[in-house]
């Protein structure tokens, strides 16, 4: 069943207008594994220098990133990013698209990179959960309601 309301308020759509891109994921993933140096994040993306200092700026723009002065000794001040929690939020997302890669897209030797638990040692899984604490297998189990924000659609 289509919802009768407009997609213009959408937050897919708004959220992939801020991190929707290639390079963007990147400097997010290399931001997770505490790289926050420019130099450093520009070797482990392989980004341009100035697509890289284009998505940083923006990152800092959106809040997902904030900047941070440092020195090192008789060089000049720079700067590195630091991720706040708006983008902290976000690692559930880059650990779906990770899993969904190593899934479907890994190489035959499997993923190149294991999620584990630092306490016990375990993978970690993600699981989609309703309030009640039940687990959602799927789309098959959510129902799509109208919410605060929803607008009709008008002919």
């Amino acid at each position: 069943m289509i919802l009768p309301f407009r997609a213009e308020n959408c937050s897919i759509e708004r959220t992939l207008e801020v991190v929707g891109e290639k390079w963007t994921f990147l400097v997010l993933r290399e931001a997770f594994r505490g790289v926050r140096r420019f130099a450093d994040m520009q070797a482990a993306t392989g980004a341009p220098r100035q697509v890289l200092s284009a998505r940083l700026a923006r990152l800092v723009e959106e809040g997902l990133l904030r900047k941070e002065p440092y020195r090192e000794p008789g060089q000049r001040q720079r700067d590195e990013y630091r991720l706040t929690d708006k983008g902290r939020d976000l690692y559930p997302l880059l650990v779906a698209l990770m899993h969904w890669g190593d899934k479907y897209l890994a190489d035959a030797g499997g993923p190149p990179i294991l999620l584990t638990h630092r306490d016990c040692g375990a993978a970690i899984e993600l699981h989609l959960r309703c309030e009640e604490g039940h687990d959602v297998a799927g789309p098959r189990q959510v129902t799509a309601l109208p919410g605060e924000g929803a607008r009709l659609r008008t002919a």
